[in-house]
């Protein structure tokens, strides 16, 4: 059985408390259906992802957000440098939830 997956254009930011460090920020609405489809939370309420951006997958955490009520996406740096994405950047995402909950 597939994972479920969800595609979403976000604009990539850096922390400003967290240095060198950029996020894209998982929209309302694909935040809300992480939630329903993953278990009880994990270490920080974080919930493992497979993501894609452009020709580049790799595989990280997304955390939820006290302030956006939302998840944050970490987009590295190696991956920024070899998509040629700076901060302000909107892009193109693609999660994949390694955490769902089938059956």
């Amino acid at each position: 059985m597939s994972r479920p997956a969800h595609s979403f254009v976000a604009e990539i930011w850096e922390s400003d408390s967290m240095d060198a460090w950029a996020f894209a920020t998982v929209p309302t609405e694909v935040s809300e259906d992480i939630r329903l489809r993953t278990g009880p939370p994990r270490g920080f309420g974080s919930v493992r992802v497979e993501t894609t951006l452009g020709t580049t997958t790799w595989h990280t955490s997304v955390f939820p957000d006290r302030k956006s009520g939302c998840y944050l996406l970490p987009v590295k740096k190696a991956v920024r440098r070899a998509e040629g994405v700076e901060a302000g950047d909107e892009v193109g995402l693609r999660l994949v939830l390694v955490d769902a909950e089938i059956g």
